[in-house]
Order: C-alpha cells, then sequence, then structure tokens
C-alpha cells in the first residue's frame, strides 16, 4: 500500500475514481497505484500536480533510483596485460598532454630513458615550465640489490639504473627537471603526466616489463588514482636529490 499517496488523495479530497476521470485511465489502474505500483512517468507528473505535491514526496524509492543510476567516477580509462604491450603513442601521449606535472617512479625505468622521443618531450615540457620530477632506485641502495636478486637478475638491476641515469643527461638544461634517488621497496612503478597515470604493478618475481599497466584518471579526491599520487610524493619526500650533470 502507498500510504503517502492515498493520504495525499484524501487530503486533496479526491477519490481513485476522481483520479481515473482526471487521467482517462481504468480505476483499477489507480487502485492498483493506491495499492503500490508505480505509474509511469506522465501519470505520476498529474497526480503530482492534483495534489499538490513533489513527485518524490509520493514515490520515496524514485529518488533512492535516481541516486542508484547515476554513473560511478570513471578513472580506469584502459588495462594492459603487461607494460610491454601498451602501444609507444600512449606513452608519447600522456607526457605531451601534460601541462603542469610529469612523475616518474620506478626502479630504472630504462624503456623509457633510452627512447630518445620521450627524453625530447621531456626537456621540451620542462623548458615550458612543467615541472618534470623523476625518482629513480638508488643503485648502491639495499632495495634495488633485493628487487635484482628477486627477479633473478643480480647486479644488472642497479646496472641498469645507472645507464637510466646517464641518458637523463639531457634534461640538465631544463630548469623544471628534477631528478632523486630512493631506497624503497617500490610495489608500483608510477608514470603520471597532470591527473593521467600509468600504473604498473610490481609482482614478486616477475619483471616490470611483464607486469600489468592501469590506465588511470584522477577524478576526485580519494579516488584510486590519488592514491598512487600520494604514495608517488611520500617516496620523493624521502629520496636524495642528484644533479644532472655531465659528472652523474
Amino acid at each position: 500500500m502507498n500510504d503517502l499517496l492515498r493520504r495525499a488523495l484524501a487530503d486533496a479530497h479526491l477519490t481513485e475514481a476522481d483520479v481515473a476521470a482526471r487521467l482517462r485511465v481504468d480505476p483499477k489502474t489507480v487502485q492498483r497505484w493506491v495499492a503500490g505500483r508505480v505509474p509511469y512517468p506522465r501519470h505520476r507528473t498529474r497526480i503530482a500536480s492534483l495534489v499538490g505535491r513533489d513527485e518524490r514526496d509520493l514515490w520515496p524509492q524514485l529518488a533512492v533510483a535516481s541516486m542508484r543510476a547515476e554513473p560511478p567516477m570513471i578513472d580506469v580509462l584502459a588495462t594492459y596485460p603487461h607494460r610491454w604491450a601498451v602501444p609507444r603513442p600512449v606513452w608519447h601521449q600522456l607526457f605531451q598532454a601534460a601541462r603542469d606535472e610529469i612523475g616518474i617512479l620506478a626502479y630504472a625505468g630504462l624503456f623509457l630513458a633510452e627512447d630518445a622521443g620521450i627524453m625530447r618531450t621531456l626537456a621540451q615540457r620542462a623548458h615550458d615550465g612543467v615541472s618534470v620530477r623523476i625518482l629513480l632506485g638508488d643503485p648502491d641502495g639495499t632495495c634495488v640489490a633485493e628487487r635484482g636478486s628477486d627477479e633473478g637478475v643480480g647486479e644488472s638491476m642497479a646496472a641498469k639504473i645507472r645507464n637510466a641515469l646517464v641518458h637523463y643527461r639531457a634534461l640538465r638544461d631544463a630548469d623544471g627537471a628534477d631528478v632523486r634517488l630512493h631506497n624503497t621497496v617500490l610495489y608500483n612503478s608510477i608514470y603520471r603526466a597532470d591527473d593521467e597515470l600509468l600504473i604498473n604493478p610490481h609482482a614478486y618475481g616477475i619483471a616490470a616489463s611483464q607486469a600489468p599497466v592501469l590506465h588511470l584518471r584522477r577524478a576526485e579526491d580519494g579516488d584510486m588514482a590519488s592514491t598512487y599520487l600520494e604514495s608517488f610524493e611520500r617516496v620523493w619526500s624521502g629520496a636524495s636529490p642528484m644533479a644532472l650533470t655531465s659528472g652523474c
């Protein structure tokens, strides 16, 4: 029984027969409405007008249905089974689109450092005033050594980092570029351009290139992307600055 509708009809001094006549429907249809069935939208509008009430006052479930119908914030734009499966244009478009901030958090990220096109993009964005912050693993740190051992590559992990640092010298003339070394257990590599991120989760014993990638967009505070951005800032705050000079 829809007691709200029944009372509203009584307050308006309307019978079920009156409503049926005004709306030109069968009286049994009105009886079903009073019994609890929700009318079609065109009928709800006219009934609400007849009794001088808002539709949601007569059918509160409409407000709940409306809330459920609102699409959720979409912050996962794409997924890739492996980092190597991310198309090269995706990386270029990510960094080229940055207007305020670019952030790279990895152990080596050598695949980016060896890409001359991406290095030119990073340098150009830094020259244009975009903050470019790069976090690489400390090649002499314990965490890099453990990661190399876990992946079965030994000291080559540290060698990859040193190789990447040589490539990043291309940014030494860009005032907005900053490189730091971190000695943290890295659960994810993070590649950020403003509110868009490529997240490369690490899996024990699996090389990062073989691990999946999530393409995220920050939609609001506290969403998935925000969690990774907070992680980036924590690593950055504890990392050691490094000068991009020919002696690095």
